[in-house]
């Protein structure tokens, strides 16, 4: 188990795993990054028995100084909210999603999923998203919401705070068999 650091070793290893993701990974314009993260886990203890609220700004503040240029975030509630999503009502129009009326609080949706709503512009909830790029605080699960293939990227740093820390992309699906090709000449894209 690492040590959480306090709130500003909190949003520094947030920020440095932000870049580290944006460079391994530059999403394109208007792609969906799926976010999700246990605070209980980063203070390190086991899911759903804490919450710092502090914390959980730390991180919010670092996501949205630091998210990757052009993308739209999508935050996962926990799984008494069926892990639904909190997205600018602008996405969802922009997608054509239902919208879910509920208001995602620390005891239903989770900590960070709470004070995250506070930093929308304009917040809804939703029930799926089919995302990009991916950032799950603490092995949350956030599989559910990315787009096949999915695939891991592998960060420098494995924890943030006392929670591990894994990302993930998609990539289109490669079909046609042994005479297709997959690239085009001079393509670095997976």
């Amino acid at each position: 188990m690492r040590e959480v650091n306090g709130v500003n070793g909190v949003y520094v290893q947030v920020r440095e795993v932000l870049e580290e993701l944006t460079a391994l990974a530059p999403p394109r314009p208007g792609a969906i990054f799926v976010v999700s993260c246990s605070i209980s886990r980063v203070e390190g203890h086991r899911a759903d028995t804490t919450g710092d609220p502090e914390l959980a700004r730390a991180i919010c503040r670092a996501l949205w100084q630091h998210k990757p240029p052009q993308a739209w975030l999508a935050v996962q509630c926990c799984e008494h909210l069926n892990r639904a999503l909190i997205i600018e009502r602008e996405l969802l129009r922009q997608k054509e999603l239902d919208e879910v009326s509920v208001l995602p609080v620390a005891e239903a949706g989770g900590t960070f999923a709470a004070v995250a709503y506070e930093y929308f512009h304009d917040p809804v909830v939703v029930e799926a998203v089919r995302g990009e790029l991916g950032l799950d605080i603490g092995l949350t699960m956030i599989g559910m919401h990315l787009k096949p293939v999915v695939f891991p990227l592998l960060l420098s740093r494995e924890y943030i705070g006392g929670a591990r820390v894994v990302a993930a992309r998609s990539r289109p699906k490669l079909i046609g068999g042994e005479r297709a090709r997959y690239k085009k000449k001079g393509d670095q894209t997976p």
